[in-house]
């Protein structure tokens, strides 16, 4: 057990390990971070800030000498440089996960042997393979790079034969995936965080909606059925015990309109749809991180209030600091970036509200998101 007044290091300086670091801070430890921007968000809200690229491996030998437990806030940090440190006991995550969640190819084929339900794919790495994989699969399906990419990056949708012209340059780029198109009802999360004792907490499955590939609000809980939640959890906690995970992971679903699940997407830290279990749970998804990786016990969830979570891209955020003197009931959340860039996440509001169409409405009438 990693206790108070030890050092938790951080790979990654972005928001995720900004949230983290507070979280951490609050529980009484020392937080480094690795990170090669200066004025990163973590290094914001920690004790000491090295500043260099995430695959040095000089710099994570110095995180990890002056750190008694090593995590990390996104997927693409190299497995291989982590790999010495995981059979030191210092990285109770593990890279398996990492490895599998980086890899849409690794990933797919983890689902498909422990029978979780995923959407048809084939593996392609170039245009013949990709005209005889739409053969199989069909139109509308999607084209993605099997490793980078997020955020609809390093990927194209194919509606029809004719759009198979676009895909050359990624094919030239990468080995890539093609999916079937999924025709869902919801796309939902399920946030879950263990410890290596096999304790475990799971948030409430939260409903997300994205606009231009990217997360725009996170609903909890899902509007859903009962049946549907069970459902969802159940193969969550599947995922995360074939797994052996620890910390925080998410798990993206599909919902189809007969309420079948299909698992998308695994993330192997806190996610971008749980950050309303700051306000609305009685722990957020980054405590739950920092209770798992460091071996305390873990609590069970409850839902204090529901809630809806709007992220605020590029320059919605200028809009929204206009807002704080008018909204009281609106928690807002920046993330001190210094430029707001077209497609960057600078920060988000969650409403606690108990008739999530009302509140709904209030932020489609807002020309914060217009």
């Amino acid at each position: 057990m990693i206790i108070p007044s030890k050092t938790i290091g951080i790979i990654g300086g972005g928001q995720l390990g900004q949230m983290m670091a507070q979280s951490a801070k609050e529980k009484g430890f020392v937080v480094g971070i690795l990170d090669p921007s200066e004025d990163c968000p973590a290094a914001q809200v920690s004790d000491w800030h090295i500043v260099a690229e995430y695959d040095d491996e000089a710099a994570v030998n110095t995180l990890a000498s002056q750190s008694d437990v090593l995590t990390y806030e996104f997927e693409n940090v190299n497995a291989t440089v982590l790999e010495p440190y995981e059979q030191q006991g210092k990285l109770p995550q593990g890279t398996e996960l990492l490895k599998i969640s980086q890899n849409r190819q690794l990933e797919k084929e983890f689902l498909v042997k422990h029978d979780i339900p995923v959407a048809p794919f084939n593996i392609v790495s170039s245009f013949d393979e990709l005209k005889e994989a739409c053969k199989k699969i069909g139109f509308p399906s999607v084209l993605k790079t099997i490793v980078g990419g997020y955020d609809g990056k390093g990927q194209v949708v194919l509606k029809s034969e004719s759009d198979m012209d676009k895909c050359r340059d990624l094919l030239d780029q990468a080995i890539c995936i093609l999916e079937k198109w999924v025709s869902f009802e919801k796309e939902v999360s399920v946030i879950i965080s263990n410890n290596l004792a096999g304790e475990v907490s799971v948030f409430p499955l939260a409903e997300n909606k994205h606009v231009n590939n990217i997360l725009f609000t996170s609903i909890a809980p899902a509007r859903v059925s009962q049946v549907c939640e069970k459902k969802a959890v159940g193969l969550a906690k599947r995922i995360s015990q074939e797994l052996r995970a620890c910390g925080t992971i998410a798990i993206e679903m599909f919902v189809t309109d007969g309420e079948e699940i299909l698992v998308n997407e695994i993330a192997p830290r806190p996610h971008n749809s749980g950050h309303y279990t700051i306000e609305s749970c009685s722990i957020s998804q980054f405590d739950a991180h920092i209770l798992g990786i460091c071996q305390w016990a873990m609590p069970t969830v409850e839902l204090l209030s529901p809630a809806i979570m709007v992220n605020l891209i590029g320059d919605e955020q200028t809009k929204a600091i206009a807002q704080v003197s008018e909204k009281g009931y609106w928690h807002f959340h920046f993330y001190g970036k210094k430029v707001e860039k077209p497609g960057r996440k600078m920060g988000h509001i969650t409403i606690l509200s108990n008739s999530v169409s009302e509140t709904l409405e209030d932020i489609h009438r807002q020309d914060i998101w217009k």
